[in-house]
Formats: C-alpha cells, structure tokens, sequence
C-alpha cells in the first residue's frame, strides 16, 4: 500500500469537499493532472445528479 493515495482518489476527495476543479495541485498536462480531473469530474457529475434528483 503506498503511503499517498492516487491522483484519481484525491480528486475525488476535493469534488467531495467542493474544492473546485480549477485547484488541481498537478502540473497541467501531466498523467497526474489527467487523473485528479478525471477523479474530480466523476464525483462532481455524481453529485449534480444527486443534486437534481433532490436526494
């Protein structure tokens, strides 16, 4: 197990504490940049559809 979780999972993280996507803490353009925005998009679209569905 390694000691910092995954780009993916620490934008999860940030969508889930409403840090917005423009935060991304990785150099644009890098693999790292690619899965935090990938992590953020898909519980931030999660959420607006939770969001829309009132629950």
């Amino acid at each position: 197990m390694s000691a910092d979780p995954d780009p993916f999972t620490l934008g999860e993280r940030a969508a889930r504490e409403n840090i917005p996507a423009e935060a991304n803490p990785y150099h644009e353009g890098s693999e790292e940049h690619a899965l935090w925005s990938a992590g953020h998009e898909r519980v931030a679209t999660e959420l607006e559809a939770n969001q829309s569905e009132g629950t």
